[in-house]
């Protein structure tokens, strides 16, 4: 699979504190690769070296194997979301598609089918203010995308938008990585990540813990969880061998069972006493996974480190 971007042994420190430590990742031709984190962790500070907004103190970065990027091919959505108030929305489209070198008369005809498609039609002459606050995200989300990018790096893409908004959203980026654009998407809404990414690269203080496609992650890392519902006392499930963890509450007992447990067969050493009004069999989601790893729980350690 062709790499479009190549992010090497990264380092990047403010002061005395060292925020990237040695991060490595790849993002390749037609897919969508998420990059996730707790607040802080490193995911800004990692884009932003990227956008050459600043500058790594060690590492490289490179796109199809060049060091220089070429900005022309990439479109980027900041999480500060900015465009000018006092300027019309065609006026803007068009002068961020000037400053990629894109041709204007082919960016008005595609500015004109996204306002359609992002239903803004009739909105080209409208100023950025009069604009909705999710209207406005359209306009920039059409900006970053008009140019036809060959990478798309897209930091929280989702946020304050509804749920119709963000369908389409989905099913463009999709449909842009089903083109061939390579995209590199950041986000906390875990959903809609575990959705539509092909691979994730999770980082916590700086530094790389999970990396790989997302049924690795799910295969080696999300190990499985038994919710039984039923009033039953704790007592009942101490014993019940391969469970390592058990949360409790109310009518609800979740039993996180041990990586490798087989499914089947543990499911016989339930006690015959317990009382089960509904019993559920899966593994645990991505946004438990994150939960994990920003609290600290340490359940990563068990399942050892994904890589790509």
């Amino acid at each position: 699979m062709e790499t479009m971007l190549s992010v090497k042994d990264l380092e990047k420190s403010f002061k005395d504190k060292q925020v990237l430590k040695r991060v490595s990742f790849d993002v390749h031709k037609g897919e969508i690769m998420a990059i996730l984190g707790p607040n802080g962790a490193g995911k800004s500070t990692t884009i932003r070296n990227i956008m050459g907004i600043m500058y790594p103190d060690a590492g490289t970065i490179s796109f199809q194997n060049h060091a220089d990027i070429p900005r022309h091919k990439i479109g980027y959505l900041p999480e500060e979301r900015g465009l000018y108030k006092n300027v019309k929305v065609m006026d803007i489209l068009l002068y961020l598609a000037e400053l990629k070198n894109y041709p204007l008369h082919k960016a008005k005809e595609r500015a004109l089918a996204y306002l359609k498609k992002f239903d803004l039609e009739g909105k080209e002459n409208v100023n950025v203010e009069e604009l909705s606050k999710g209207m406005s995200q359209k306009v920039q989300f059409i900006s970053s995308i008009l140019h036809e990018p060959e990478l798309l790096i897209l930091d929280e893409p989702f946020s304050g938008l509804d749920p119709v908004s963000q369908d389409l959203f989905k099913e463009e980026i999709r449909s842009l990585a089903d083109q061939g654009t390579a995209i590199l998407l950041s986000s906390h809404q875990m959903n809609l990540v575990e959705e539509m990414c092909d691979r994730l690269f999770m980082i916590q203080r700086g530094q790389k813990v999970i990396y790989g496609t997302l049924d690795d992650v799910k295969t080696e890392y999300a190990s499985f969880k038994c919710t039984i519902r039923g009033k039953n006392e704790l007592s009942a499930f101490e014993q019940i061998p391969e469970v390592r963890r058990i949360d409790q509450k109310e009518d609800a007992t979740i039993l996180h069972l041990s990586k490798n447990t087989h499914p089947a067969t543990w499911l016989k050493s339930l006690p015959d006493h317990l009382t089960i009004q509904e019993l559920r069999i899966d593994r645990i989601s991505l946004h438990e996974i994150f939960i994990d790893i920003a609290t600290d729980k340490n359940l990563l350690q068990e399942a050892g480190e994904i890589h790509a």
